[in-house]
């Protein structure tokens, strides 16, 4: 079954399961930066969804300028008329970079959506800016997106809660902290639900660049897929919300630095391929 591509979106666009090493390594970090194909880029960084923006800004802002940021901008949205500020588009408008922070993925659709600041974020991916996202700044790249679902029993009719996130990928949908929190069943629930998503979790210090048709895993860490197009069979659709739900013949893959995925066709892709696909200096440090 073919999936639903990015073709037409001509910038970057890199997820990050969340806790990625802000320290002098910092491989994720490195990257993002690499792949805006700027020497000294400049990165804003919009800390909506965190409680504590002041204290992640400067995490970013020092982490960014060690590594060869040329400026670091606070994007500070708080409130829904902060992303109608002139200013605050401006930021958006100047930055190489853009990138999103962990917290609350809600506070990001509830305080973005519709605005004049995600207008300008999804104009700077189309002419080649990069988009990056950690934790929440991820799990609301796609156009569907997981908000909610206990991590240790979600494979039941509806334990999952889902709504619509910023649509820059679509055909998947991405979770977070993956391993780390136990998110199999959420993924599970999603695929039953939803066969047509590729379900994307990410470990925490793990990262996917979506590029064209073909996903990147990159980072110290492990990306899981989790593919519903074969199931063969499941009981959700006879079931209450709260029942427990099983589906078959689910297909999973565990991918780490180097490995790639193709969305067209639904397979893994390997090293001469992505060569091939000319994504490798895309990833490589610079």
């Amino acid at each position: 079954m073919s999936m639903p591509t990015t073709h037409g979106t001509k910038g970057p666009l890199v997820a990050i399961g969340g806790a990625e090493d802000k320290t002098s390594r910092a491989d994720i970090l490195r990257r993002v930066l690499a792949v805006s194909g700027k020497t000294a880029p400049v990165v804003g960084v919009i800390t909506t969804a965190s409680s504590t923006p002041g204290e992640v800004f400067e995490s970013y802002r020092t982490a960014f300028s060690a590594i060869g940021a040329g400026e670091v901008v606070d994007i500070r949205i708080r409130e829904r008329q902060d992303a109608a500020s002139d200013d605050i588009v401006g930021m958006i408008r100047r930055s190489d970079v853009i990138f999103i922070s962990g917290g609350d993925q809600m506070r990001l659709t509830n305080i973005l959506g519709a605005t004049a600041a995600l207008e300008a974020i999804r104009a700077r991916h189309a002419e080649g800016a990069v988009i990056a996202g950690t934790s929440a700044g991820a799990a609301c790249q796609s156009q569907t997106m997981v908000y909610g679902g206990a991590a240790n029993d979600s494979l039941r009719k509806g334990a999952v809660k889902m709504t619509a996130g910023f649509g820059l990928v679509a055909g998947v949908i991405i979770d977070t902290h993956f391993l780390e929190r136990g998110r199999f069943s959420r993924l599970m629930e999603v695929g039953a639900t939803n066969p047509e998503y590729l379900g994307i979790g990410l470990g925490e210090d793990a990262a996917v660049l979506f590029e064209e048709d073909v996903i990147h895993a990159f980072g110290p860490g492990h990306v899981i897929l989790v593919d519903s197009s074969q199931v063969t069979g499941s009981n959700v659709f006879s079931l209450a919300d709260g029942e427990a739900v099983s589906v078959n013949n689910v297909i999973m893959h565990a991918l780490v630095d180097g490995c790639g995925y193709s969305l067209t066709d639904r397979r893994v892709l390997g090293h001469d391929e992505l060569r091939a696909k000319s994504l490798e200096h895309r990833i490589a440090y610079s």
